[in-house]
């Protein structure tokens, strides 16, 4: 079968357009994002394992090695099937703290550039074969299709069109640490594609060469049997190593590393990823023997190219097609996303290593155009070296050569899950002893012929063991004997233990309470734009404000230690953790201060209720213990708040934020000085005291006054953080029970004294009025007659003065019946100032009346105009000439207010307390007796009503607004008489 090869170039590049058309469909949205994000999609993608290997290299493994080809299908099911305890926390640490590939992850655990440097060169190597294979495929099938030698140009010509496709899709836009939901659906479109081209490929081999299973069975009984007695069985040994290999390198690989947990959508969909891309491979893996076994049925030799057996199936061109297309569709895939992970690598660990970015205009934009450059760079470097060594090499040389490469970082990789105590000189010495072990043996022999020396360990293996056995265990021996060594034998940095509690599978990272040299947001963005530019870095600081949701008002030392770590994430994602941390390190540092260094209680909070669900046993039972303690201290009906020895708040329990109106999300973290008060002083005056309670502390809150009790207690000792705890009590209503305890003893007093009095002047003002009766009969003489008219007015007065005594002093015995009449307060307040207009005093003094007309309240009118009198005439007293008074009304509920407003000089703070008690007043001696407050008291109280005292009024800073409540008159309140009253 030869088809020319014009025509396979075009179906290449047509099929690339399909893909193109693909993403582009994807991106301007004509794909319901439901699809693009669904799970399949994502299965599908890491369904990119699944390479030109899968396509070719399976059957030529299967060819020597028979049934062993599974290995590559069955290390990687294991791998995921393994996702809960393997997988998951690799995906946690990297979504946690922005890492995109595994030098970044390498480079936080162990706090070392050169680290991340080590695994990415290690990778970079490891990576080329796996490239070489991918070209190699391209450009072979090629030939075998053409049967020429054209296969290295028109490769070339494929690699430049998926390289562009790579960089628009890839490295297009200025997040370049976003997830890539276009190369997603495009990788899994691929996907896609090379299974129906494998399943259809073993559908033709199993019904069009062989004539279905009957027949397939009966040639494997006959002449197939000699054909596969002939192929070598892998030892046990053999297959192990090849399952721990390819376990490896399911998540490994750079490009499988990063759609495994950079582009992942979520913990769900990674664990429903770990039976379903099994099953994927498995599908995968069927067709191989039949394709194998039908490629050895049609052919009249020996076949010396079993890995493009798919084109020898079948004569019809078609088939030759379909394999080319699958081919092309693992090979395309494999590459992009190999390309867009190591120009990642690359670009964090070498370039920016070597040349930081020092505060560039456009940061964004010069980062883009090297990771574009690097991209192109490694596709292209996977051509050089098909052209340059992988054409005289097979695809199971090159294949394991890649795999033993990436296999040697499994070690550090488990030890930075499992082992706290590894550290960056284990790591180094151990991956630096495997790599060039591996490189000696497997590496440099693609280029030139090198010998194996021979190892300690070397007799120990069986003789007639194949290379790649040997420089696998012996690489992979050295590296975990040096880890675990040097590790326990060398010291490790507080940096390296605080990045193994972040990294280990149960750690809850205790960050500690610093402050930073930055006070506010704002000097965020001007240290930082000193090493990214204005413009990155006011773009840096306002991404990790919204993903935190505060403001740029913030300055709450929590909050800004968490905005801080937020910005080293999002660095990390754009430029590597190492370069990351040497940034903030340098422009945000913290202070360091002569206080205790506690543990950032508030982190570790948020941390255990993010980790909540995964915790089982005893550890599930203490974090229920925590909760409920928790709990308890939240929902404590009196008011508790908790102070570190630097006195940042950790805690602002839920009563407190009731009685202070203050959130506790707002503030926890602050410092106590930054609190609004009366906070700042009161709680001061609480931790400065030696825990002894301050009792009845006044505080001025919602408008109101409030007397508060505050306790403190020291928390010390040896398993304690530290701080103070100081608990809250409102005391204001019993302060004001006390208030009016005493009150009502004074006036019980006073209510006794008045009736002594009264009874006591009322005899002898009955004698003094009957004898001037009495001087009228007895004489004529007109001046006479004129001083007794004037003692009998002024028995009158004084017989009203002792009249209003009795009154007092039986008030509240309810002598009289509530008053149920309606009362028209707008009237009320007409006569009330017609009444005041008839004195002569303060007619410079202006009276308003602003009432509505519709209020009307239960009452007595002729008491209620009394009162009215009686405030009215001391609100034009306390005026100044040319001053003002206003009556005002309104509806609240069931009640009305009726309110005097003067714009006077207000009422003395040494009478306030007792206003309303008998003989109270301001006014010299002989203007007023002081009750007329106190029979207005009276009065209001037997209307069921109450009276409130401003002075001055809110919002001015003189005058006093005296306000009665009252009770509104209803349409079904009964008169004394039991009928209906109408309005």
């Amino acid at each position: 079968m030869s088809v020319d090869a014009i025509s396979l170039l075009l179906l290449g590049v047509g099929y690339l357009a399909l893909l193109f058309g693909c993403g582009v469909a994807v991106e301007r949205g004509w794909v319901s994002v439901r699809i693009t994000r669904h799970p399949a999609v994502y299965t599908l993608a890491l369904g990119v394992y699944a390479s030109a290997w899968a396509i070719y290299g399976s059957i030529e493994f299967a060819a020597s090695s028979g049934f062993g080809y599974l290995a590559y299908y069955l290390g990687a099911a294991g791998a995921f099937l393994l996702a809960p305890v393997l997988l998951v926390p690799i995906q946690r640490i990297t979504r946690t703290y922005q890492l995109a590939s595994l030098a970044d992850l390498f480079a936080f655990r162990f706090r070392s550039r050169w680290a991340g440097l080590l695994v990415t060169l290690v990778s970079l190597l490891a990576v080329l074969p796996l490239l070489g294979i991918q070209v190699k495929t391209l450009g072979e099938a090629v030939d075998v299709m053409t049967q020429s030698t054209r296969g290295s140009d028109v490769s070339l010509l494929l690699c430049v069109i998926i390289a562009a496709f790579a960089v628009f899709f890839g490295a297009r836009h200025s997040h370049l640490h976003a997830r890539h939901d276009t190369l997603l659906a495009a990788i899994a479109f691929e996907s896609i594609i090379k299974l129906v081209a494998m399943l259809t490929l073993g559908a033709v081999a199993l019904w069009g060469v062989f004539d279905g299973p009957q027949h397939l069975q009966q040639w494997l009984g006959s002449e197939g049997q000699a054909l596969q007695t002939q192929t070598s069985k892998l030892e046990p040994a053999h297959w192990r190593t090849l399952l721990l290999l390819f376990f490896a390198a399911a998540f490994l690989m750079p490009h499988l590393f990063h759609i495994t947990f950079a582009e992942s959508l979520s913990r769900y969909t990674l664990l429903q990823a770990s039976w379903t891309l099994p099953l994927f491979l498995l599908l995968m893996a069927l067709p191989v023997p039949l394709i194998w076994w039908a490629a050895q049925a049609q052919a009249d030799a020996p076949i010396t190219l079993p890995a493009y057996a798919a084109y020898m199936i079948h004569t019809h061109p078609w088939v030759g097609a379909l394999a080319f297309l699958g081919g092309l569709a693992a090979a395309s895939g494999t590459m992009i996303m190999i390309s867009l992970a190591l120009s990642g690598m690359v670009l964090n660990h070498i370039v920016l290593v070597a040349s930081p970015p020092e505060a560039r205009t456009d940061l964004y934009g010069w980062l883009r155009w090297l990771r574009r450059g690097l991209i192109v760079s490694v596709i292209i470097s996977g051509w050089l070296f098909y052209t340059g060594v992988g054409r005289h090499q097979d695809l199971t040389t090159l294949g394991l050569a890649a795999f033993v490469g990436m296999a040697q970082c499994l070690p550090g990789m488990l030890a930075l899950l499992y082992w706290p105590g590894a550290n960056r000189n284990g790591m180094v010495a151990g991956l630096l002893a495997g790599a060039l072990i591996w490189l000696w043996g497997l590496w440099l022999p693609l280029f030139v012929a090198t010998p194996v020396p021979t190892l300690p360990f070397t007799p120990l293996l069986p003789p007639d063991s194949p290379l790649w056995y040997q420089v696998t265990l012996l690489s992979l021996v050295a590296n975990i004997v040096l880890l675990i060594s040097v590790s326990l034998f060398s010291r490790t940095s507080e940096g390296e233990k605080s990045a193994a509690e972040a990294c280990s599978v149960d750690a809850v990272i205790r960050s500690k309470r610093l402050p930073l040299e930055a006070a506010t947001v704002d000097d965020f963005t001007t240290h930082l734009a000193q090493a990214l530019g204005d413009e990155a870095a006011h773009r840096e600081v306002n991404r990790a404000l919204m993903a935190l949701h505060i403001t740029h008002q913030e300055r709450r030392p929590y909050a800004l230690r968490r905005l801080r770590d937020r910005i080293q994430a999002n660095l990390s994602g754009l430029m590597g953790p190492s370069v990351a941390r040497d940034i903030v390190d340098r422009y945000l540092p913290y202070r360091h201060d002569d206080a205790p260094v506690t543990d950032d209680i508030q982190f570790v909070e948020s941390r255990l209720e993010a980790y909540r669900s995964r915790l089982t046993g005893l550890a599930r039972e203490l974090d229920g213990l925590r909760r409920h303690h928790r709990q308890t201290l939240t929902h404590l009906p009196v008011g508790l708040c908790v102070f570190g020895d630097d006195s940042e708040l950790l805690m602002w329990n839920q009563a407190l934020t009731k009685l202070s109106g203050i959130s506790g999300e707002s503030v926890i973290g602050s410092r106590r000085d930054s609190l609004p008060e009366p906070w700042p002083t009161l709680l001061g005056r609480a931790l400065e005291s030696n825990n002894a309670p301050l009792y009845k502390q006044p505080a001025h809150l919602h408008g109101r006054d409030y007397f508060l009790t505050l306790h403190k207690a020291d928390l010390s000792g040896d398993d304690s953080r530290g701080g103070s705890v100081v608990l809250i009590e409102d005391h204001s209503e019993m302060k004001r029970l006390e208030d009016e305890l005493v009150h009502a003893a004074r006036l019980a007093s006073i209510g006794q004294l008045a009736a002594g009095v009264a009874h006591e002047i009322g005899n002898p003002i009955t004698g003094i009025s009957s004898l001037a009766q009495n001087l009228r009969y007895d004489t004529d003489d007109p001046i006479l007659l004129e001083t007794a008219d004037h003692i009998q007015t002024l028995t009158q007065r004084v017989t009203k003065i002792v009249n209003s005594l009795v009154g007092f002093a039986h008030g509240g015995r309810q002598t009289v019946p509530l008053p149920r009449d309606p009362v028209n307060l707008t009237t009320i307040s007409e006569d009330a100032l017609h009444l005041i207009h008839l004195a002569r005093s303060g007619e410079d003094v202006t009276l308003t009346n602003a009432c509505s007309k519709a209020i009307v309240v239960r009452g007595d009118a002729q008491r209620l105009t009394q009162v009215m009198v009686n405030l009215l005439g001391n609100a034009r007293d306390a005026c100044a000439p040319s001053g003002h008074v206003t009556i005002s009304a309104g509806i609240d509920g069931h009640h009305a207010w009726w309110q005097v407003n003067d714009d006077g000089h207000g009422i003395d703070p040494t009478v306030r307390d007792r206003l309303f008690e008998p003989f109270t007043t301001t006014k010299p001696a002989g203007e007023g007796t002081g009750l007329g407050l106190s029979l207005a008291y009276q009065i209001i109280t037997e209307h069921q009503g109450k009276i409130d005292v401003a002075s001055p009024p809110p919002g001015h800073s003189r005058g006093t607004a005296i306000t009665l409540w009252l009770p509104l008159y209803q349409q079904d309140d009964i008169t004394p008489h039991g009928q209906d009253s109408d309005c």
